[in-house]
């Protein structure tokens, strides 16, 4: 038997050589095929690492509550993470975080409260700006730094606000414009602090704070009219108890709001939700939309070795008459198929992580390479060769001897 298996792959490898550059387009349109699927799964799996590392920097402490639905996952993720939709949905309260904060295993609760507005300072103007309501505890819980100035706090949040780096350039041509006013909604509001620039612009708030302006939530309110809570964030005192502090929360809101249930408790990785969903949903779409040019590629194979099998028909007729039997001219072919479909897979994967990198250098994605997408993209090859090269075997294999004998190319 491994006699056998050597001659067919011998055979299959001699078949190959000796079209090199058909056997070679033949791999590319698998290749192209893996490749695209290999960038879109590196691509979204590397988001979802930046968003997964932001969460264990901030600590294993923290505790995230967010609203909910009864509807369907998918448009429930699609709705969290639509800021307007939460916005305009959200049942969590300025309430529920006093709520929170006096649970006597909680050290920091932060609301984020998020809206879309007009910012004008002097000469300059921003139509759709990222405007974040929140409280002097943001930055104990969040992994952010100032870059100039001071934070919201009891003794300044009335009419003041902090800026990210970005928006400070945009609204007043400067990195440091502490001191300075800008006007929201007809009322005016004094920068006090920077925001250093961050790096990660992806993150479990889903919020460019590079490009946001933040204030006390009770400002914001009194500014804009009434708002509601897309997401509070707490820290526990303590890591052991990180299940029992998040129950304790779920149950002092139950309270709260009289049963109703339409929030979410998360902590640890279940932080990443919705986000890191979404992303595997986006990704698992693209990847079959990617997968039509495997097909293609696929189709290419299965053309390529009909083709194959009408040239050697006569050496099909001569290895019969020998004493070949059908299944041995049925492997010859599938084997040839499978390994021009294993080398094209082979590139692929190579192509699409070169791809990757490239990309990498422009964005703050790095590449993610895992086992289990290797593994998935080599039984993925297998099957495409195994199903698009078994009919031209097939029809090898059916081949009859004597008229073989006669065929001549």
């Amino acid at each position: 038997m491994s006699l056998l298996l050597k001659t067919h792959l011998k055979l299959a490898k001699t078949a190959i050589r000796e079209n090199r550059t058909r056997s070679l387009l033949t791999c590319l349109g698998i290749a192209i095929g893996v490749a695209s699927i290999i960038l879109i799964l590196s691509l979204t799996g590397s988001i979802s690492n930046l968003i997964k590392s932001e969460v264990s920097e901030i600590g294993s402490d923290l505790i995230v509550v967010r609203p909910s639905s009864s509807k369907d996952q998918i448009t429930n993720i699609v709705e969290e993470l639509t800021a307007s939709s939460s916005f305009e949905k959200s049942n969590l309260t300025i309430s529920d975080v006093a709520t929170i904060k006096d649970i006597e295993t909680i050290s920091a609760v932060a609301p984020i409260a998020v809206s879309t507005n007009t910012l004008k300072a002097g000469d300059n103007q921003i139509a759709s700006a990222t405007v974040l309501g929140t409280n002097s505890d943001f930055l104990t819980i969040e992994p952010y730094t100032l870059k100039y100035g001071t934070f919201l706090n009891d003794r300044n949040k009335e009419n003041a606000c902090v800026v990210g780096d970005m928006l400070s350039l945009l609204l007043f041509n400067t990195s440091n414009p502490v001191g300075k006013t800008l006007e929201l909604a007809g009322e005016k509001f004094m920068v006090v602090g920077v925001l250093e620039e961050v790096e990660k612009t992806i993150n479990f708030d889903n919020i460019d704070f590079n490009n946001a302006l933040i204030l006390d939530i009770n400002s914001l309110e009194q500014t804009i009219g009434s708002i509601q809570i897309q997401q509070i964030n707490a820290k526990a005192t303590t890591t052991s108890a990180l299940a029992e502090t998040s129950g304790r929360i779920t149950e002092k809101l139950l309270e709260n709001k009289s049963g109703d249930t339409n929030f979410t408790v998360a902590y640890g990785d279940a932080i990443t939700h919705p986000s890191s969903t979404l992303l595997s949903i986006v990704s698992g779409m693209l990847a079959i939309v990617a997968s039509i040019s495997l097909i293609v590629g696929g189709i290419g194979v299965m053309n390529i070795m009909l083709v194959s099998v009408a040239e050697r028909t006569h050496e099909i007729g001569i290895r019969k008459s020998v004493g070949a039997s059908s299944y041995n001219i049925l492997m010859q072919f599938i084997f040839e198929a499978l390994i021009l479909s294993i080398l094209g897979g082979l590139l692929g994967v190579a192509l699409g992580y070169v791809l990757a990198f490239f990309i990498s250098l422009i964005t703050p994605f790095t590449p993610y390479i895992s086992l289990e997408i290797i593994l998935t993209i080599f039984f993925t090859t297998l099957a495409v060769g195994l199903i698009f090269g078994t009919y031209p075997a097939l029809k090898a294999a059916s081949k009859n001897p004597i008229d073989s004998l006669k065929h001549y190319r």
